[in-house]
């Protein structure tokens, strides 16, 4: 039996991972995807998120003050605890541009086939961070099992589709919805 490789993106009402500037300040809190892959003990993100997310998750970790000057608001204990995980998690960032990884935990992977090779060793599911060239990539390469969409009360009119790469036409099944805080929904699909 395979690992689950799980996708767990927050985005707009209107389906935007960022908005028409890159801007992300509408989330109020990243600490929900991880609530929404549990037992996840390895993540995958691509090389252009590594830089930034391992720049805010070891800062936060180390100093949570750190992390709130970069975020701009009061780093949430789940986000808190969210850091402490990257920390001790083995992470495989795909790139063919970055030369290295610096983080203890991080791997970098240069061919989607090692990721192919990651999902069948035992081990709990595999949390697809992001970002979205790395999540149309692995639904194009059919390595996504479940897609979990934390969807916010926001429109931004315009942005970064979460999808935008994704080769051909894909029907998802609804598998779960619930409500999350501050008027949020959790959309489950299985691929």
């Amino acid at each position: 039996m395979s690992r689950l490789f799980i996708a767990a993106l927050q985005v707009s009402l209107d389906g935007y991972l960022q908005g028409a500037s890159g801007e992300v300040d509408w989330v109020d809190s990243w600490d929900d995807a991880l609530g929404l892959v549990p037992g996840a003990d390895t993540a995958v993100l691509g090389g252009g998120m590594y830089p930034g997310y391992e720049q805010l998750w070891g800062s936060v970790a180390a100093d949570p003050r750190t992390g709130a000057a970069m975020l701009g608001r009061e780093v949430t204990e789940g986000e808190a605890d969210y850091a402490l995980w990257t920390q001790r998690t083995r992470h495989y960032v795909l790139s063919t541009t970055l030369e290295k990884v610096s983080w203890e935990t991080a791997h970098l992977v240069r061919d989607v086939g090692e990721l192919r090779s990651l999902k069948e060793q035992p081990g709990g599911p595999v949390y697809v961070v992001g970002g979205a060239k790395l999540v149309a990539s692995l639904l194009n390469e059919g390595l996504i099992d479940e897609v979990r969409l934390i969807v916010h009360p926001v429109i931004l009119g315009g942005g970064k589709s979460p999808f935008a790469g994704v080769q051909e036409p894909r029907t998802l099944q609804l598998a779960q919805t619930s409500t999350g805080r501050n008027g949020r929904v959790v959309l489950m699909y299985r691929a």
